[in-house]
């Protein structure tokens, strides 16, 4: 049973959440069975139920045309679902579409009491009707009979998976997966309070829910902050107290370090990424609450400026500080992104692989340049100009990621074998690097979450060995230096067909072969012939041959007409 859904569903529509693609296909189908099996209700003027019993139960089409409609019917009721977010009257009818999918699922699992039918389609159709009945009763909120009918479904498909081969299994432990959120869902509505940190772990650790429980499951998250945020009224930042009036961002504050314990336990990049993305979302839209709170308070803000020499108001610090945790957060998934190409740029020169893009060093700058202009934004924020600890360690953070960008530009001088600009990079690097330990002090608590200069030094003084050891190589290379002086004089190749030299561009889509169009070439000129001797010759008396003009009138004109000629 299990197989045939999942296949069903995966080809038709619900791998990208198309529910009425996936019910009028189950409707098609039911037709197709229907008209195979000789099994119609009437004709098109006349209705006549019939119902499957075990007795005709002699092909198991039969039993395909239960499930079938089951499935329409809870498509049906999934569709009904998306669209009652806009519309809340449709719920009711998504209530009755999934009573009319239990009421097929129990009609399968009656027919498959039959002896007919073996054990594991028996425990299988039990399976489905728990979970379709969990789902209903889910619905209805009530929670204890709906644990119960998902417990009961779970057990089935464990039992299932035990009991075949690891590839049969994939399939039944896949859906154990999915009804694991809702289990701990209900236990936490009927009073286990355990069970809201294991689906705030579940949630965390996939970067989100997806299904049935999703939106309950982010409401419940929600509201369970709230309660919590009805106690929290200020908050402290660098020495100063700030009243936090606005339930959004209460909410947001109380979560970030569950968040931030979240991305620290995150398994992989791309957890760790899609846990950034959502802090970030998060982070703006109490950003964006802060700022309507803001602009009614313009007036007074300005008053409060000149009354307490230049203190910014309690509404604009706590923007400063949710903007400087927007800011530091950024800087945190720019830093974990550039790990990770650095890890892919060692991978690549120990193992040169072909066939898709790697990362160069490129990239870094890019990321560091980002960071950069991170720090600059936080030195601007309102209210933090005058705090000179504040200014000191950005001052500090921006060094290190200066050495670190000064390290990688270096290295892309290297690939295209630029040795002074490298060397002289490289010593910016170490620059920066000794201007860092000289002034961390007070300052390395600051300084732990950031990558280790020192390292950096290491790291530095082994390249500009090997970089100088390169460029010798590199001058003494005979090939090198003769090859492009041969190359750059520009000859085309017919007018070098005497000297040999290795030249990869007459391989190329813009090889050099002729000049053209060529160029222009002196020729002589066609000459010019000038009659001078016309006007010095007497030409001779030509009036005997001119002919004598007849005579015209009446006569010639009838001795032409009859062709007599004079």
């Amino acid at each position: 049973v299990l197989q045939i859904v999942k296949e069903s569903q995966q080809q038709h529509g619900l791998r990208h959440g198309d529910f009425q693609r996936y019910r009028g296909y189950c409707s098609r189908r039911l037709r197709r069975l229907r008209k195979t099996l000789n099994f119609k209700m009437g004709n098109r003027h006349k209705f006549t139920g019939k119902k499957v019993t075990e007795e005709i139960l002699s092909d198991n089409r039969y039993l395909l045309l239960i499930l079938m409609d089951a499935e329409r019917a809870w498509s049906y009721a999934m569709q009904l679902k998306q669209e009652a977010n806009t519309e809340p009257r449709k719920r009711f009818h998504l209530l009755s579409r999934l009573r009319k999918a239990v009421k097929h699922a129990e009609e399968l699992e009656r027919l498959c009491e039959s002896n007919r039918v073996d054990a594991k389609t028996k425990l299988e159709a039990q399976a489905y009707m728990a979970y379709l009945t969990g789902m209903l009763r889910f619905e209805h909120q009530e929670w204890k009979a709906a644990m119960e009918a998902f417990n009961k479904c779970k057990t089935i498909y464990e039992k299932l998976a035990n009991a075949f081969t690891e590839e049969q299994a994939v399939l039944y432990n896949q859906r154990v997966e999915e009804i694991s959120p809702n289990i701990r869902y209900c236990a936490y509505n009927i009073g286990d309070q355990s069970a809201m940190n294991e689906l705030m772990q579940m949630r965390l650790r996939s970067g989100g829910t997806e299904g049935l429980l999703a939106e309950k499951l982010e409401a419940l998250i929600t509201q369970t902050r709230a309660k919590q945020a009805a106690t929290m009224s200020e908050v402290e930042w660098r020495g100063r107290t700030v009243p936090v009036k606005i339930d959004k961002v209460r909410i947001f504050l109380l979560g970030l370090a569950d968040n931030e314990a979240a991305i620290a336990q995150a398994e992989n990049e791309e957890t760790k990424e899609r846990l950034f993305e959502s802090l970030l979302s998060e982070c703006r839209d109490a950003i964006q609450a802060v700022r309507e709170e803001l602009k009614p308070d313009q007036k007074q803000r300005e008053h409060s400026l000149e009354n307490d020499s230049g203190k910014v108001s309690n509404i604009q610090y706590l923007h400063s500080y949710l903007t400087y945790i927007k800011l530091s957060t950024a800087i945190k998934r720019n830093e974990s992104m550039a790990k990770s190409l650095q890890r892919a740029l060692l991978q690549q020169q120990r193992s040169d692989e072909d066939g898709k893009r790697s990362p160069r060093p490129q990239d870094l700058i890019r990321l560091y340049d980002i960071i950069l202009q991170n720090l600059v934004e936080l030195t601007q924020l309102p209210g933090l100009e005058e705090d000179k600890n504040f200014q000191k360690e950005i001052g500090l953070k921006t060094l290190v990621y200066k050495a670190y960008r000064c390290f990688f530009i270096a290295q892309s001088y290297v690939l295209v074998k630029k040795w002074s600009e490298a060397l002289v990079l490289y010593e910016r690097v170490l620059k920066y690097a000794r201007e860092v330990q000289s002034g961390a002090g007070a300052h390395r608590n600051s300084l732990k979450e950031l990558p280790d200069v020192q390292d950096l030094i290491t790291q530095v003084n082994a390249e500009k060995y090997s970089l100088q050891a390169a460029a010798i190589l590199d001058a003494n290379d005979p090939h090198e230096t003769e090859s492009p002086s041969q190359v750059k004089d520009g000859k085309p190749l017919s007018e070098r067909f005497e000297t040999f030299c290795l030249d990869p561009s007459l391989v190329s889509k813009q090889v050099s072969l002729v000049h053209f169009p060529p160029g222009f070439q002196p020729i002589p000129c066609k000459p010019l012939f000038f009659d001078l001797a016309l006007n010095h010759v007497a030409f001779p008396p030509l009036e005997d041959k001119v002919e004598q003009k007849a005579k015209s009138g009446l006569t010639g004109y009838i001795k032409g007409i009859f062709g007599f000629k004079s």
